[in-house]
């Protein structure tokens, strides 16, 4: 009996790891993600930045962010860029046809990076904490059906 008990535990994690192959590579071949961590930045001003690209085409979005006078569009610009040439990638990989221009963006959000944590001089010898706060840049596009 303790023989079948091991063969059953050898069996499910197999099956398991299975199922995970499986759900991989049953994802969309149109989608693409790209990610950007520790932009020295702050999340708060990004964020006015990726509201006003979220959900609309790349083309409109790239063009967008080049004529914005705001430091965090060059970045959203830099991850954007890369999310369409992953999923270009992604479309080549796996043989299918890509139309870059029915791309628009599915997800874009802006986290919370880690502080980096300073001092600043103030008076009476006294220090005062700054944090400077950084962020991560999440953007994915995915081709849009019906056009």
């Amino acid at each position: 009996m303790p023989a079948a008990k091991k063969s059953v535990a050898k069996t499910a994690p197999v099956r398991r790891a299975a199922t995970k192959r499986a759900a991989v590579a049953g994802a969309p071949a149109t989608e693409a993600r790209a990610l950007m961590r520790g932009t020295r930045q702050s999340p708060y001003k990004m964020r006015l930045v990726i509201d006003q690209i979220r959900g609309k085409d790349v083309n409109e979005a790239l063009a967008l962010l080049t004529f914005s006078k705001k430091h965090a569009a060059k970045q959203i610009s830099k991850t954007l860029k890369s999310a369409v040439a992953n999923a270009e990638q992604a479309a080549r990989a796996t043989n299918a046809s890509l139309d870059v221009d029915a791309l628009y963006i599915k997800h874009a959000v802006i986290n919370e990076g880690p502080k980096l944590k300073r001092f600043m001089p103030a008076a009476q010898g006294r220090a005062t904490p700054i944090q400077k706060r950084t962020s991560h840049v999440e953007i994915v596009v995915a081709e849009r059906n019906g056009r």
